[in-house]
């Protein structure tokens, strides 16, 4: 008994550690390598499938090659909403396995703010890169994205919570997620870039439920 009872703080540590909410002001997900395993997986305030939606982050990473940023999958379908990086200044939007792709200006070796927005009534995507908006584009009118979902960061699912390849892994440093079940205001948005985010009601940076798996590390942010 006298055994047990000593192990059991170092469990509930260990086990406080994989899984948390916690505020994340200042921190960073360090991703410092490249794997098909290592991942943090994302507990969302969603209950209902979503018909609009803002999601914001940002990365430090030195990739040149495509990687996952953002991956939302149901069962039976994996890239039921998915943003992916092709390349500096490329970015994919997968709603429902459909994609569209935009493209922009953007210097290589820097931080990026990333947010993306869709709404279904229009169909309408609006990518914005550090505070500057990019050509929008449509995807996925009047489509409804499933719930409940397996959010991963880290990696992209092939299949709902797994799947991973090591060659779409994100490899950097991630910070700063928000998400909205609503498409947010020009203003608004220019608001999270300048790191004062509006009650974000499905991811919140400040208050995020996570599970890390494998190797992935927390550290303070020193990058704007």
């Amino acid at each position: 008994m006298d055994k047990l009872l000593l192990w059991m703080p170092i469990f509930t540590s260990l086990l406080s550690e994989a899984f948390s909410q916690t505020d994340l002001y200042s921190k960073v997900f360090v991703f410092p390598r490249e794997s098909e395993t290592d991942h943090v997986k994302l507990t969302p305030r969603l209950e209902k499938p979503l018909q609009n939606f803002t999601l914001c982050f940002r990365t430090y990473s030195d990739l040149s090659r495509s990687h996952s940023l953002f991956s939302y999958s149901v069962k039976g379908r994996d890239n039921e909403l998915l943003i992916y990086k092709e390349k500096v200044g490329e970015y994919s939007l997968y709603i429902g396995q459909s994609k569209v792709t935009v493209r922009g200006m953007e210097e290589y070796l820097s931080p990026v703010h990333l947010c993306t927005t869709w709404e279904s009534s229009s169909g309408i995507v609006e990518f914005w890169v550090n505070g500057k908006a990019l050509v929008k584009k449509s995807l996925q009118k009047e489509y409804t994205v499933k719930a409940p979902p397996s959010i991963v960061l880290g990696q992209e699912q092939d299949s709902y919570g797994g799947g991973f390849q090591r060659s779409q892994s994100f490899v950097g440093e991630f910070a700063d997620l928000y998400m909205w079940d609503y498409v947010l205001t020009p203003q608004d948005i220019l608001l999270v870039y300048r790191g004062s985010p509006i009650n974000p009601n499905i991811l919140n940076w400040q208050a995020l439920n996570y599970e890390i798996n494998g190797y992935v590390v927390i550290r303070p942010r020193v990058w704007d």
